[in-house]
Order: structure tokens, then C-alpha cells, then sequence
């Protein structure tokens, strides 16, 4: 409820602010109608199960989520993996991962990881989301062209036999198709059009031309779903065995990562229409709490959808009124229009689809990254976008991110130094002390940068394969910002194969957090490593040399 506390205090709910709000969610709400059926059916569920989703989901999202203006429900993101479980597990399978997929993100908000999710790379979104769009494009050529059935369990399969029964397309459903295509596109570029969605113009055409026409051949919700029910269903909690949840754990932790970069990803967006600020955990916990309950009322997964909050935004909304309205419109359509919805042909909502897909694949971003971005961010691009298309979502993500965080290591890597610092630098230091010069024995190495497992082979081979032995190595660790335990152990290793090498070692300068950790690890124990720590800068305040207790 913070989103609403902090609404309040904005003086959102003022009496001025309703009518603009109100007008936001019926338009939006109007917006979602065919998309969260389209979304449904090509997920593997049932249409009014995507009306469900959307209206429990986008109520609860908006009273519970991190953000004034998400709307949520249903999402062209959530089909390539959706539609994957709902084949291998059923529609029950699919809303008890659900349903753990939720419980997963409230966890997540729990433990504050809403920032973490954000620092995703560009490449590994930008890979998934072009590969989902190929996808969905290619998944509604079936509808689109009234193809025969095609069976096959990876996406080359399915794509060579699409490809191979072109030639049996069914032309009275390609033409409702491009009509409900050229609507969806142009519609809103007319004049009169121009604040009525055109999914929803798409929809209502076909749906009168066939109706009217009576096309033989063309596939309609009813002729494919049968009756759509007028009211939501009741409150059931699935029977969830031990054997199951172990079975969807993976299912459950792709839907609850992909809904948390949606999601987030959707707030950001708003956060730049809008000029405010998101919290990100609380929206994880928000777009938990939806999932956790939509499947408990028929629906299924459901995250933040961005062109419906951009929809919402444009239309004049400012708070989560909006989104409860727009609840609430979905459950009006529901309760008093939804047996209408059997005369919609599957055609209009794959050319809808089509149109989600493409601008959901972003190409634009895709060929940008490919001509600009540096050789490893192309190579991540690729390999996220192929494994997306001809593998599984789930291997692309966790590959793209694993190959990005390698070669985010390997760039701080090289930002890491151990360097010799000139003796001249050190003796005008001592000079402005009054200080007499550093001795001959002694040799200072400077490091700059964090000490972790990928930066200490640097590290080791700078101090370890020096080719001067002097009596005494002073390290200085003012430039470490941090250090781990595989660079705490390298610097214990070092120090020991030094003073077997008889150099004394002084450890100096460091920050009171690297500090402790080498005081915990044993490193600055006197005695078996014989390593002695004085801070440099104290020493030299206190007109002591900086090498005291070495010999």
C-alpha cells in the first residue's frame, strides 16, 4: 500500500485528479481487452483466462506495486516460455509455477534484489526480447494464414513445416487477417481514429465482417474455445504435491525472473514519462503479490506491460486509480459483453500479434547494438537472440547473462594495477614532513583498484616476479576499494614467498573496510607471514619513518 500512502501525500486523490484518472483506465482497459485474449490463447490458455489475469493482476499491481502508473497483466514477453510449459505441464502445471513464481518475486523484493535486476546488460534484453518477438511472429502464422496444424518440439521444426504448408494457406482467413493488420497499424493515424486503439478497431471490424459474411473456414474464438463464461471463476487453491513443486521450481524461477525485468523495465519507462521514481523492490513485491493470486482466480503469469502504461501515461493518468479502473472496465467487459467475444476471429488477434511482435523485437536496437557496440557486446547479442529462438529462453538468459558478467570481469580485470612508485614521488612526500628520504633497501608498489578473484594475477605477478629483492617492500593500499578472499589469500600467499625471500613486507594505507577483513582473515597478524601494517600517512604525520618495525 505505499504506492498509495505516497499518492496521498502527492495529493493525487484530490478531487481534480479522479475524472483524468477514471478516463485513463477505461481507455487502457479498452486497449487490453484484445491483447490479454491474444496473449491467453497464444500462451496455451483459454481467452478469458488472459481477462482473469488481467484484471486480478492489474488491481492488485496497482495497489500493492512500486510504481503510480503500472499497469499490469498479461504480456507478449511471457508467450515463448508460457506457451513452452503450458504444452509440457498444462494449463495446472502452468499457474502452479505461477503461483511459486510469485511467492519467488515478494521474496525478491523482500531481500531488496530490485536494484540488482536492473544492471541486466543491454545486450542479453535487447538478444531475448528480439528473440521472443521472432517467435510470437512466427507462432501466429498458423491463425494468420489458416494453416493446418504443425506439430514439433524446438522452433526450426515447427518453422519448416509452416514454411513447407504455405501453399494450403485458407484465403478468406488471410483476408480478415491483413484487414485486422492494416487496421491495428493505421487506424489510429486517422483523424476520427485517432484516440481509439487499434487492436481494438482491428478487433470489432473482423469481428462484424464476419459475422455478417459468415466466411466458411475461419476459426473464431467460439468455434475454437466455445463459450466464453460471464463472470470470473471461484477462488481455488491448487493441490500442489512435493514431486510438482520440485518439477516447476525452473519453470517457476524463469517466470518470476523474466516478470522482474519486465516489470522493472516497464516502471523505468514510466518513471522517464512521468518524472518520478519507482521503488523496485516494492514492485517486486507487488507484481508478486498478483501472481500469487491470479492463478488462485484462473489466470496465470502477469507482469508490468509497458505500452499499456504508456498508454495509461499518455492518456492523463497519475495514480493507481488508473489502474483499478482499468480492472475494473476488463470486469465490466466480462461480466456483460464477453459471449460477443465468440464471433472474434483468430486472425485478427494474430495480426495483432504480429504487430506486438514487431515492435516488441526492437530491431532497430538489435542493428544499432550490431554496428556500434563493442565485439564482445555483438557477440552477446547474437548468442542471447539464437539461443532465444532455437533453444529456450531460460539457457538464453542465464548464458547471456553468465557471457556478459565474464566480460564485465575481465574489463575490470585490466582496470586493476600494482605499480612501482617512483622513489622521487615518495621522498617529496617525506620532504614536506621534514622526513628524511626513503633508504636504498626499500621498495614502495602502489595498488589501484579492487582486489578480487579476476584482478589478483595482476597483482601476484607484479609483486612475485619482481627482479629486485630489497630488504623491504612497502605495500600501499590506499586505491583499494574492496577486497575478497581470493585476493585476501593471494596477498597472504605473496607475503609469504617474500619472506622466504627474506623481504619484509608493510601493508599501509588501507580503508577501514579492507582493513578489517585482513585483521579477520589473520593477514595482519604479526608473526608466521612476519607482516607488519603502519599507515603511511600517519607515519610520516608523526615524524617516524614509514618502515618501522621491519627489521
Amino acid at each position: 500500500m505505499m504506492v498509495l500512502l505516497e499518492a496521498h501525500r502527492a495529493g493525487l486523490f484530490a478531487r481534480n485528479q479522479w475524472l483524468p484518472n477514471i478516463i485513463a483506465g477505461l481507455v487502457v482497459g479498452i486497449v487490453a481487452l484484445p491483447l490479454a485474449m491474444a496473449f491467453a490463447i497464444a500462451s496455451g490458455a483459454r481467452p478469458e483466462q488472459g481477462l482473469y489475469t488481467a484484471i486480478i493482476a492489474g488491481a492488485l499491481v496497482s495497489l500493492f506495486g512500486g510504481s503510480r502508473v503500472q499497469i499490469a497483466g498479461p504480456t507478449g514477453a511471457f508467450i515463448a516460455i508460457l506457451a513452452g510449459i503450458t504444452a509440457k505441464y498444462g494449463i495446472s502445471g502452468l499457474q502452479i509455477a505461477t503461483l511459486m513464481a510469485g511467492i519467488i518475486l515478494v521474496l525478491m523484493g523482500m531481500m531488496r534484489m530490485g536494484s540488482v535486476i536492473r544492471f541486466i546488460p543491454s545486450p542479453v534484453i535487447v538478444g531475448f526480447t528480439t528473440g521472443i518477438g521472432v517467435i510470437i511472429f512466427v507462432s501466429q502464422w498458423h491463425d494468420f494464414f489458416g494453416l493446418p496444424p504443425v506439430s514439433g518440439d524446438h522452433f526450426h521444426e515447427k518453422f519448416w513445416q509452416l514454411i513447407q504448408s504455405l501453399p494450403q494457406l485458407h484465403v478468406p482467413t488471410l483476408a480478415l487477417a491483413l484487414i485486422g493488420l492494416a487496421l491495428t497499424i493505421w487506424a489510429p493515424r486517422f483523424h476520427y481514429l485517432a484516440r481509439v486503439p487499434g487492436p481494438l478497431v482491428a478487433m470489432l471490424v473482423t469481428t462484424l465482417l464476419q459475422a455478417a459474411l459468415q466466411l466458411p473456414g475461419v476459426a473464431t474464438i467460439g468455434s475454437a474455445f466455445g463459450h466464453i463464461p460471464t463472470n470470473l471463476p471461484n477462488f481455488v487453491i491448487p493441490d500442489v504435491t512435493v514431486s510438482q513443486s520440485i518439477e516447476l521450481i525452473g519453470p517457476a524461477f524463469a517466470i518470476a525472473m523474466l516478470g522482474a525485468i519486465e516489470s522493472l523495465l516497464s516502471a523505468v519507462v514510466a518513471d522517464g514519462m512521468t518524472s518520478t521514481r519507482h521503488d523496485a523492490n516494492q514492485e517486486l513485491i507487488g507484481q508478486g503479490i498478483a501472481n500469487i493470486f491470479a492463478p488462485l482466480f484462473g489466470g496465470f503469469a502477469a507482469t508490468g506491460a509497458i505500452a499499456r502504461t504508456a498508454t495509461n501515461i499518455r492518456n492523463g493518468a497519475t495514480s493507481p486509480i488508473a489502474g483499478v479502473v482499468h480492472a475494473a472496465t476488463l470486469l465490466s467487459i466480462l461480466l456483460f459483453l464477453a459471449p460477443l467475444a465468440a464471433y472474434i476471429p483468430l486472425a485478427a488477434l494474430a495480426a495483432i500479434l504480429f504487430v506486438v511482435a514487431w515492435n516488441m523485437s526492437e530491431i532497430h536496437r538489435f542493428m544499432h547494438i550490431l554496428k556500434i557496440a563493442p565485439v564482445a557486446d555483438r557477440f552477446i547479442l547474437v548468442i542471447t537472440f539464437l539461443l532465444t529462438v532455437f533453444v529456450d529462453l531460460v539457457v538464453a538468459v542465464n548464458v547471456g547473462v553468465i557471457l556478459a558478467t565474464l566480460q564485465f570481469l575481465r574489463r575490470m580485470s585490466e582496470v586493476v594495477e600494482t605499480q612501482p612508485v617512483a622513489t622521487e614521488t615518495v621522498n617529496m612526500e617525506l620532504a614536506q614532513h621534514n622526513l628524511p628520504t626513503i633508504p636504498p633497501a626499500v621498495v614502495i608498489y602502489e595498488v589501484s583498484g579492487p582486489m578480487f578473484f579476476g584482478a589478483v594475477e595482476n597483482f601476484e605477478h607484479a609483486l612475485v616476479q619482481t627482479h629486485t629483492l630489497p630488504e623491504v617492500l612497502i605495500i600501499r593500499l590506499r586505491s583499494v576499494p574492496f577486497i575478497d578472499m581470493t585476493g585476501i589469500q593471494t596477498l597472504a600467499q605473496v607475503i609469504e614467498q617474500l619472506h622466504k625471500r627474506n623481504v619484509r613486507v608493510v601493508l599501509c594505507e588501507a580503508n577501514q573496510r579492507v582493513r578489517t577483513k585482513l585483521e579477520k582473515a589473520g593477514v595482519l597478524r604479526a608473526g608466521a607471514l612476519a607482516v607488519y601494517t603502519q599507515q603511511f600517512v600517519d607515519a610520516v604525520r608523526q615524524n617516524t619513518p614509514p618502515i618501522i618495525n621491519t627489521h
